[in-house]
């Protein structure tokens, strides 16, 4: 029995958006409304993968108000073999003006 190899891949990418990325809302605060915004960028991969792999997200940098507290997160779902969706989200009075994150896809 024989078996050949699959070579790993690994791809990744600097990502910025703000105020001026079309659909960006996440600066403005509705008076009584603390539930979660949140901004959902499509993400394709330069090349597709063989099956799923697995997507790591590290934020490198944010521009928020300063008078409230900052509150972010950053997450990955929806990864397919072409690519992924990068969900910013914030809460309550947080303001964010711009977020940059860097990803890392590495799979077959």
């Amino acid at each position: 029995m024989s078996s050949s190899a699959v070579p790993w891949k690994v791809l990744s990418s600097h990502v910025g958006v703000g105020i001026l990325t079309p659909g960006w809302t996440l600066d403005v605060v509705y008076p009584d409304f603390a539930e979660p915004r949140e901004f959902v960028l499509d993400v394709v991969f330069d090349s597709s993968f063989s099956s799923i792999p697995v997507v790591h997200l590290g934020l490198t940098g944010f521009d928020m108000d300063r008078r409230e507290s900052s509150r972010l997160t950053l997450k990955a779902q929806n990864i397919t073999e072409s690519g992924f969706q990068a969900v910013i989200s914030t809460w309550d009075a947080s303001r964010v003006f711009s977020v940059e994150f860097n990803w890392l896809a590495i799979g077959a």
